[in-house]
């Protein structure tokens, strides 16, 4: 029997990096809403007293950024002068221009806007066909948001953050290991404040038989004990800088590329999404119990320059056979998977928390396992 141990992390649309990812979401949302053609690469950095939106936006369309970024600081919760940052007292500065047109003439004739290599994973521990680490920190969080804004937990604040270290046997997720919560939170007594994050919180997301008596010893709930200073007043907050956190909790390759304030042009979001969508269409052909794709392109190359599936040996067929019938099924090129995943709508603000992948929203078409049939087919 082999144990081992593994740990992914969640946060809060609150966090300060989500924050920031949300406000770029947001900025490109409304200019797909405008020209579902239209080009943006957006960054936001956040921290005390102000907001910086800055990169390159399509100049086919009118925006209020400033407007847009204070909406978004509002909805996300961060509108009492309490928190030491809120969206009607911050700056908002925009340093914003077109793009490239070096860049653009690549991408004009349907080339890939950048080079790099773009990894997507599946894996049949959870009926999502996700780690099931990741997926237990998004769904604490999830909740986290829900009785904050609920008022179900009056005392909650925007931030928070949660990990759970699962361990598995023999390859199968067993048990958890250990289990953080942390989350911002108005003065309070933090004896009180425990009880009802574990009741409120951890109780109804956990599955039963997962929490043992070993586990109870390393249930953690704001281990450094107060925490009401938070978000941008606390930490300062950047765009992608959660890369983990919107992918696979560690489990699985990253090719380094963030996704948030960035149009489908950008392989770096939207060949990730394809590459999720081929790994999980071959999970759920049940031709393997893990999957990992890989896709890589050229600058101004419209199909990519390979292709790569690894099923870490627990595929039924050759792995180079399974990379052939990828091509064969799926389009590859950047104007191709757009198309496929129907990407050119604004529907980018609802993946920047709680993870990009394993999500049952319709508008999450990259989940859709409607390809398997055809996958198993070929093979």
């Amino acid at each position: 029997m082999q144990k081992k141990l593994f740990t992914s992390e969640s946060v809060t649309e609150g966090h300060p990096d989500k924050l920031a990812d949300k406000i770029s979401d947001s900025v490109l949302d409304n200019v797909l809403a405008q020209d579902p053609m239209g080009r943006v690469a957006c960054e936001t950095l956040v921290t005390t007293g102000l907001c910086v939106l800055a990169g390159e936006i399509s100049p086919h369309v009118s925006l209020d950024l400033e407007q847009i970024a204070r909406d978004t600081i509002a909805e996300i919760g961060y509108n009492n002068p309490a928190y030491k940052f809120d969206h009607k007292s911050c700056k908002v500065q925009i340093h914003v221009h077109s793009q490239s047109p070096d860049i653009a003439m690549g991408v004009d004739t349907g080339g890939a806007g950048d080079q790099g290599m773009m990894f997507g994973f599946a894996c049949n521990e959870t009926p999502e066909l996700m780690p099931m680490p990741i997926m237990l920190a998004h769904k604490l969080m999830q909740r986290l948001t829900e009785v904050r804004c609920s008022n179900e937990l009056e005392f909650l604040r925007p931030d928070g953050k949660s990990q759970v270290t699962i361990e598995y046997i023999d390859g199968k997720p067993a048990r958890i290991e250990a289990l953080v919560v942390s989350t911002q939170h108005d003065p309070m007594d933090q004896e009180k404040l425990h009880k009802r994050i574990r009741e409120a919180v951890i109780d109804p997301v956990i599955p039963k038989g997962m929490i043992d008596e070993n586990t109870e010893n390393h249930i953690h709930i704001n281990p450094t004990g107060k925490f009401e200073i938070g978000g941008p007043f606390g930490d300062t907050g950047l765009t992608g800088r959660k890369i983990i956190v919107d992918t696979y909790g560690g489990m699985g390759r990253h090719g380094g590329g963030a996704f948030s304030g960035k149009d489908p042009t950008k392989v770096d979001r939207s060949a990730c999404y394809m590459a999720r969508h081929i790994a999980k269409n071959i999970v759920a052909a049940q031709l393997a119990s893990q999957c990992e794709v890989q896709l890589a392109y050229a600058i101004g190359i419209a199909e990519p320059v390979s292709v790569r599936v690894d099923t870490f040996g627990t595929g039924k067929i050759n792995e180079s056979h399974l990379a052939n019938i990828v091509q064969d099924v799926f389009p590859l090129t950047p104007a191709g998977l757009i198309a496929y995943l129907d990407l050119r709508r604004p529907i980018y603000k609802l993946t920047a928390a709680y993870g990009h992948f394993g999500r049952t929203e319709p508008t999450f078409t990259w989940e859709g396992i409607s390809q398997a049939d055809a996958i198993k087919q070929a093979a």
